[in-house]
């Protein structure tokens, strides 16, 4: 059944039995919006880039964020939303249904998904020792529960698995419910492992990555990581009261 145009934030929340299945067709965003150009001008040298290894995507979000990569002189990678005035950059796209950090959705009042793929996340959640509620906030904060979802980084399907990450995770189809939940959730488990239990640091690295939480000592200075990892919280805790009822 073909869906209609998405013509605001409150449309993209509403789903049909159409978008949670293993044959829905990826979809990617297009959209963009400006950003305020930064103030200050520091010395930058002018490095290769390409789109970050943890861009993450929804693909009914509409929520794509510009993040400028540069080099300072003293070679640390630097990662800013901030266009810089007289500096050579290069631009990533972070794309997260949870990231925008203006974002107007009500992450209190969010509608909730608490039987979809309810055996993959239950069986997940088992052997990896994971709070189903944390699965299923992740896979809300990742792509609202669509399996299709495919982002412009290529990050694939409900848990939006990077092709590297779903390599090592073992996943050999991203846009599979199953393996991409199986795959999302062993990864999330290693991350929580790595980072002593840490949830917010758990969950920044899934959206930044693990190397750029250890390189800042916690939750990276980045909005969007910030956003996210807040958002995952609210969503945990309210998945965690909704599948206790």
């Amino acid at each position: 059944m073909e869906q209609p145009p998405v013509t605001s934030l409150n449309d993209q929340l509403v789903l049909d039995n159409s978008y949670v299945n293993d044959t829905s067709r990826p979809r990617t965003l297009t959209n963009d919006y400006p950003l305020k150009k930064s103030s200050t001008t520091p010395n930058k040298l002018r490095v290769k880039a390409q789109y970050s290894e943890n861009g993450i995507v929804s693909d009914l979000g509409v929520e794509k964020r510009k993040v400028y990569q540069y080099k300072q002189a003293n070679g640390i990678m630097v990662f800013s939303d901030q266009q810089p005035l007289d500096a050579d950059y290069q631009v990533l796209l972070y794309e997260c249904f949870a990231c925008r950090p203006d974002s107007t959705i009500d992450w209190y009042k969010i509608p909730l998904f608490t039987s979809h793929f309810a055996t993959d996340v239950a069986l997940a959640a088992h052997r990896y020792q994971l709070d189903p509620a944390l699965i299923r906030a992740v896979i809300h904060a990742e792509s609202v529960f669509k399996p299709g979802a495919v982002s412009k980084a290529g990050a694939k399907g409900l848990m939006q698995l990077m092709p590297g990450t779903a390599s090592d995770m073992g996943v050999d189809n991203p846009l599979n419910a199953q393996q991409n939940i199986r795959g999302g959730s062993r990864y999330l488990a290693q991350l929580l492992a790595q980072f002593n239990g840490d949830l917010d640091l758990a969950c920044a690295a899934y959206n930044a990555g693990p190397s750029t939480v250890t390189q800042y000592r916690g939750i990276p200075p980045y909005p969007e990581t910030q956003a996210y990892v807040k958002r995952v919280k609210i969503l945990f805790k309210r998945y965690q009261k909704a599948l206790a009822s």
